[in-house]
This record gives C-alpha cells, sequence and structure tokens, in this order.
C-alpha cells in the first residue's frame, strides 16, 4: 500500500477524534461567548436582509424570489470560501502536532472541512426560515439536497488537502488564495443565478465553484437540478482526487519539513 493510501486509511479509521478537533477549535474560537457560533447565522441574516432588498431591486426580481436564491448563494459561498481560505495553511496552522504527534496528515484538512461543515449547519436552518416566511414551495426535489451536499464537501475535502499540500511549501499560496477569492465571489453565481448573464452564463460552468453552489441551491428551491451539474461535480472529484491523491502520495514526507 502506498504511503498516501495508508494515511488515507488512517485518517478514515478515525472520525470521532477529527469530530473532537474539530469541535474543540469552534468551542476554542467562541469561548465565553453568549451566542457563540450563532455569531454566524446572525451574521448571515444581516447579509441577506441587507443585499436582498438592494440587489432585488437593482436585478429588477421579485424578492419572494431573489431573497431565498441569495440566502443559498450566501451560505454556501461563506462556507466554500471559508474552507478554501484557511486551506494554506490546513498544515501550517498544526505544525507543533504534525512535528510531535504520529497522526496521519490527510486528518487535518479533514478536520478543517468538517469544522466548517458544523458551521454550516448553524446556517440552514435560516433558508428554511426565510424559505416559510416567504412561502417557498417544499417539495421532494428538495430531498436531494443532502447527496449533493456530500458531494460538494468530498470535492472541499480534496481541494483542502490539496491547497494544504502547496501552501506548507509555498507560503506565498495565502495571500494570493486570499487576495484572489474576492474576484472570485463576483464571478460566481452567489448574487445572481447563471442564466441572468446571458452572454458570460455558459461560461460560469467553467468555474468550479459555480457548480458547487448550484447543485445544492437548485433542489432547495424546489427544482431538479440538470444532469450536467451532477456530470461536471463527479468529474471534479474523479480528476482532482486523482491529482490531488498523486500530489499528496508523492510530497507526504516532505510536509513535516516544510511546517
Amino acid at each position: 500500500m502506498s504511503p498516501g493510501l495508508a494515511d488515507l486509511c488512517r485518517t478514515a479509521r478515525m472520525p470521532g477524534l477529527i469530530f473532537y478537533m474539530a469541535w474543540s477549535d469552534i468551542r476554542a474560537r467562541y469561548k465565553r461567548s453568549v451566542l457563540g457560533p450563532l455569531w454566524i447565522t446572525l451574521s448571515t441574516a444581516i447579509g441577506v436582509v441587507g443585499m436582498g432588498f438592494i440587489w432585488s431591486a437593482l436585478f429588477k426580481i421579485d424578492r419572494t424570489t431573489y431573497i431565498p436564491m441569495l440566502t443559498v448563494g450566501l451560505i454556501l459561498w461563506q462556507f466554500m470560501s471559508a474552507c478554501i481560505n484557511e486551506s494554506t495553511t490546513a498544515f501550517t496552522r498544526q505544525a507543533n502536532i504534525i512535528r510531535n504527534l504520529n497522526l496521519p496528515l490527510s486528518l487535518y484538512p479533514a478536520q478543517l472541512v468538517l469544522r466548517h461543515v458544523l458551521n454550516l449547519a448553524h446556517n440552514i436552518p435560516l433558508f428554511f426560515i426565510v424559505a416559510l416566511i416567504l412561502g417557498v414551495h417544499f417539495n421532494a426535489h428538495m430531498l436531494m439536497a443532502a447527496p449533493a451536499l456530500l458531494l460538494v464537501v468530498l470535492n472541499l475535502y480534496w481541494m483542502s488537502l490539496l491547497i494544504g499540500t502547496l501552501g506548507a511549501r509555498f507560503r506565498d499560496l495565502e495571500y494570493l488564495v486570499s487576495m484572489v477569492m474576492p474576484l472570485i465571489m463576483f464571478m460566481s453565481p452567489v448574487m445572481y443565478r447563471p442564466g441572468a448573464l446571458p452572454s458570460f452564463g455558459k461560461y460560469m460552468w467553467f468555474n468550479p465553484l459555480a457548480d458547487m453552489i448550484e447543485i445544492v441551491r437548485y433542489p432547495l428551491l424546489g427544482t431538479p437540478t440538470p444532469m450536467f451539474i451532477y456530470a461536471i461535480n463527479i468529474g471534479m472529484l474523479a480528476i482532482g482526487g486523482a491529482l490531488t491523491f498523486a500530489l499528496f502520495n508523492a510530497k507526504r514526507n516532505r510536509i513535516a519539513f516544510w511546517v
């Protein structure tokens, strides 16, 4: 068995430790806070209300249609951008543990992604509150949001492992990613749908984050997801996961020296 595969197998056998480390990070961050992680929900709610009224007027879209769409976009963007931004320091942040404990290295990106999944769990109810208030119709299509979100999480995991490995070697990557992500936000369908840009919308599907947003947003809004979006996300998981594994397998033994 290759070192990279052995590392991943060890990580898969440690779900309890991953959850404990992720939850400990959240507890440490919000220690002595009254609302704790609910501050994330509150800030998202304020953003939805403020941006919803402004952008619905700018796009000339009915608020009952626009605000639920915006809510899903903001929640997913916060989740994905937080994972990607923090992935650049996934290993360097844990340098002391890596040097002193014999834990699988692929555990640290898993811990990072799970921590943000737990934060996402605080935000998801906000969408259903907005949906109930604005009269979004619940139907069977919404059930597909769960497997779609799982596919997004798996894609974020290999992205975090890839970016974390590169970030351990090239420290400037942290600043490059933090600089580029705000630009990518405006190139992603966070505050609009791809169809709102007739001339540019077809090119937006080349943006992986756009496909990851839409695969969850379609079912949450009660509409069937086009099959090509599933194909793109599954293709990203297969190709991106394979390339990331090849890099991790080749450079795994050097990470401890890089950090």
